[in-house]
Parts: C-alpha cells; structure tokens; sequence
C-alpha cells in the first residue's frame, strides 16, 4: 500500500516536470528565428559582432545558416528560412516579385576587391576591374571562381560580361564551388586571383602573398538587402520575431552597431538604410 501512495505523488511530480519542460522548449522555440544570409557576412565577422547585440536587447536568438545568396534565396522559396539577408539586388528583387518575400529594404554596403599575388605577374593594378580581368583571361592567368550562385559570383560573372569574356575566361579560371573564405584559401595556396567582398578579405588570416590589386571602381559596388519570408506563401514563418530582426537591422541603433564594426581599425561595412 505505501508503495502505492508514494506513486502517485511522483507520477504528478514527473507530469509536472514534462508539462514546465515542454513549455519552456516551446517558449525557446518561439523566441528563435533562423536567418539565411551570405558566406561573407559570417567569415567577415559581422553576425559574431552584431547577434548578440539583437539578442541582448531583444532576447531572440538568430540562427544563421550562412550560405551563397542564390542557395540562400533557395531556403527561402522554400520556407526553410524566415529572414533573408543577401547581396544581389537583381536576385531579391525576382524573389519579391514572385511573392517569397515581402520586401526588399536595403541595409548596408561595402565594396568588391581582386585580389591577386603581390608581384601582379598579368598586370591587373588599377581601378578598373573590366581591364583586369581582360589582362588575366588573355594571358590564361590563375583566377579561383567561387561558382556557388553568391552574390560574389553573380558579380563576378557580370564582370566578365562586361569584359565580352563570360564564355572565355582563359585555361587558368577554376571554379571552386565554394564560400569566400575557402576560395580565398585556395587563391593563396595557387597563388591565383580572386574577386571578394571586402569584409571577408579584411577578416582573413591565411593571406600569404595575397594582396589587393583592384578597388575603386564604382562597378564594385557590393550592396546588402534583408527581407522577411512571406507568411503568405509559408504560414510557419515566424513574422513577428523575423519583422523585429528587420526592423532592428534598418534603425539607428542597428545601423550604428553595423559601422561600429572594424578590424584594424577600418569598417567592414557603411550602413544605409536611412538613405
């Protein structure tokens, strides 16, 4: 009989331990979103500096699933993300216009570089990135494509373009398929050329005899857009938490938090939401 007495008692013990579990894994759920945004916002540094920052003051954990921005496009066509932060206005303005999002709003920039070894063997310094790649593919010169549908990629490609080159490239064009830090790996160890986006090439450790060989060009110019999954399309979205992710990036506090950014004392990122 004691047996069963004291039964009793432990079993609601125990309910009541799952019912306050399964709460609190609910209530932690809820305050999470997952935000699929770009391999150089990550490698730069920039969520490591600028997620605690929202978590701290809206008590929402983000979820990065770091990508390149056509693959992170993709996430959200398909309802496996709720924000999406990428570069590629061309690419963000078809997924609004086809109703997977619901609006593009402009956050930050910064500015594509090629790099390429110090000693320039094809002659690429300059300002102008259309003549340098012109110089690399007529001298079948060394160049590490990133090949992944980034935004990087989509701009290197309009590049070549350009150049009247997208289908010539020279024998020394790879295409690794791979984010902004692997490729930058590779163009160190091959000492080949690479376009990246500055703040990934300011963040990078392994750089050898790696240098930056053309910026300036007003082309390079590398634009950053958020955007929040449409729940119309995707009813698990989750709009409240995602909207206030949004809404914090374009103020001024997260716009401050965004230029306040720096290694070595120079910014990675220049905020424009307010412009």
């Amino acid at each position: 009989m004691k047996s069963r007495m004291y039964f009793k008692p432990l079993m609601l013990i125990h309910h009541a331990l799952a019912a306050t579990l399964f709460i609190a894994t609910m209530g932690s759920q809820a305050q999470s979103i997952v935000v699929a945004s770009t391999t150089s916002t990550e490698q730069s540094g920039l969520f490591s500096y600028l997620l605690p920052e929202f978590k701290k003051s809206s008590g929402i954990e983000v979820k990065v699933v770091a990508l390149g921005t056509g693959q992170a496009i993709d996430m959200g066509r398909r309802g496996d993300a709720d924000v999406l932060f990428v570069h590629d206005k061309v690419a963000e303005e078809k997924v609004v216009a086809e109703g997977f999002a619901v609006k593009r709003l402009e956050v930050m920039y910064n500015d594509f570089v090629l790099i390429g070894p110090a000693a320039d063997p094809f002659k690429t310094k300059g300002s102008d990135i259309v003549e340098a790649l012109k110089k690399l593919s007529l001298s079948n010169g060394g160049f590490i494509s990133r090949g992944d549908k980034s935004g990087t990629h989509a701009a290197e490609l309009r590049f070549w373009k350009l150049a009247d080159l997208d289908d010539k490239q020279g024998t020394g064009y790879k295409s690794c398929g791979c984010g902004m830090g692997p490729a930058l790996n590779m163009a160190s160890s091959m000492g080949a050329y690479v376009l990246a986006d500055r703040g990934t090439w300011l963040n990078f450790k392994n750089r050898g005899d790696l240098k930056v060989l053309v910026e300036g060009d007003k082309r390079l110019f590398n634009q950053y857009g958020v955007m929040l999954v449409n729940p119309a399309k995707h009813p698990h979205v989750k709009v409240a938490e995602g909207q206030q992710f949004v809404d914090w990036l374009i103020s001024p506090i997260g716009q401050g938090i965004i230029a306040g950014y720096k290694i070595g004392g120079e910014q990675l990122f220049f905020p424009n939401a307010a412009k």
